[in-house]
C-alpha cells in the first residue's frame, strides 16, 4: 500500500496526556524530546483552562497535547490537599497518563505514593515510562521493568504499556509517541499546526503576568484580560555576574471601566500583580527582572479579529 493513501484510512486522533513522577524523574526532558527542540508553549485556550500546556506533538495521524499537573505530594496543609485534588481531577480528565520512573533509581516511597494515587483513577490508560535508560546496563534495566510490573500487580494497576526510553539518546521517544497516539480519542487537531512557538519565553512570561492579574479579579473580569510582552531586553552596562532583564508588558482590558479594577486603589493591585508575576518570571528565566507593566484599553478585543491577532490569539 503506498503511503499517500494510508493516512486517509485511519481517523485523526487528538487528546491530552500528562507525565507524572517524582522530581527529577525526567519529565521535562522527555517532553522536550517528544515535542522536538522547540517546546511549544501556547496561551490559555478555552479547552485547556486550568492546565498549562507544556508542549504539542504534531503528527500526520494525531496531535498529542502535553499538559502539566502541579506536583502531587503528601499534603501537609489544606492548600496541599486542594492542589492534590486539582491533580486528581486533571489525571481523570486527560486521555493518557505517563508515569515516569528513572531506570537508575530503585522504586522508592515517592514512586509508590504516586502509584497508589494512580491506582484510584480507573478509566484513564496509564503507561509506565522508564526514563534515563542510557545510565544503566541491560541487567539493571530488566530488574527495573520487573519491579514496575510487580508494583502494578500489587496495586491493581493494569499498565497499558511499560516503555523504556532515553530522551537524551532519543531512544524510543518516537516509539512512545506511536504508542500514545492510538489511545487518544478520534478528533481533529485541537490546536493549529503553527502552535510551536519560537518565542516560548515571551509567551510564558505573558501567561504568568495574566495569571497574576486574574488572581484577585477572576469573578469580575474572567476573560477580559490579555497580556502582550512588548520587549524583553538585557539591561546594558551590567556586570556579567549581575544581569538584569527589562521586561515591558501591556495588560489589555476591554473597557475603560475595568481599568480601576486592575489597577486597584492607589495602584495597589497592579503593584501586587507586578510583584507576584516578577517572582514567577525570575524563577522561570533564572535571572533578576525589572518588570514595567502598563494597563491599556483595547476596546472589545475579544470580538475584534484584528485586535485578537495583535494580542496573540
Amino acid at each position: 500500500m503506498d503511503n499517500a493513501s494510508a493516512p486517509s484510512q485511519a481517523p485523526h486522533r487528538a487528546g491530552f496526556a500528562c507525565f507524572v513522577g517524582r522530581p527529577n524523574a525526567g519529565k521535562s526532558t522527555l517532553t522536550n524530546a517528544l515535542v522536538g527542540t522547540k517546546v511549544a508553549i501556547t496561551s490559555n485556550r478555552p479547552q485547556t483552562t486550568r492546565h498549562t500546556v507544556r508542549g504539542i506533538v504534531h503528527r500526520p495521524d494525531a496531535q498529542l497535547v502535553l499538559v502539566d499537573t502541579p506536583g502531587l505530594h503528601k499534603p501537609r496543609t489544606l492548600l496541599g490537599e486542594r492542589l492534590n485534588d486539582v491533580v486528581r481531577t486533571t489525571w481523570a480528565e486527560v486521555d493518557v497518563i505517563g508515569f515516569c520512573l528513572p531506570a537508575d533509581q530503585k522504586l522508592g516511597p515517592g514512586d509508590k505514593f504516586i502509584a497508589k494515587e494512580l491506582a484510584g483513577i480507573k478509566k484513564t490508560p496509564k503507561i509506565a515510562i522508564v526514563t534515563k535508560t542510557d545510565l544503566v546496563e541491560s541487567k539493571q534495566l530488566a530488574e527495573q521493568l520487573i519491579a514496575i510490573q510487580q508494583l502494578g500487580e500489587e496495586l491493581g494497576i493494569q499498565w497499558a504499556q511499560i516503555v523504556p526510553v532515553s530522551a537524551v539518546g532519543d531512544k524510543q521517544v518516537s516509539l512512545l509517541a506511536d504508542l500514545i497516539a492510538p489511545m487518544l480519542p478520534e478528533s481533529p487537531p485541537l490546536y493549529p499546526e503553527g502552535d510551536l512557538t519560537d518565542e516560548p519565553e515571551q509567551v510564558m512570561v505573558a501567561e504568568l503576568i495574566r495569571e497574576a492579574a486574574l488572581e484577585g479579579v477572576r469573578d469580575e473580569l474572567p476573560h477580559s484580560i490579555a497580556v502582550v510582552v512588548e520587549e524583553m531586553l538585557p539591561r546594558e552596562d551590567r556586570p556579567k555576574d549581575k544581569p538584569l532583564l527589562d521586561i515591558h508588558a501591556n495588560v489589555y482590558i476591554e473597557r475603560p471601566s475595568q481599568k480601576g479594577i486592575i489597577i486597584g486603589p492607589k495602584g495597589a493591585r497592579l503593584k501586587e500583580v507586578g510583584m507576584k508575576s516578577r517572582k514567577h518570571i525570575e524563577a522561570l528565566l533564572g535571572t533578576p527582572v525589572y518588570l514595567d507593566l502598563h494597563v491599556k484599553v483595547a476596546k472589545d478585543w475579544q470580538r475584534d479579529p484584528k485586535q485578537l491577532r495583535k494580542l496573540g490569539f
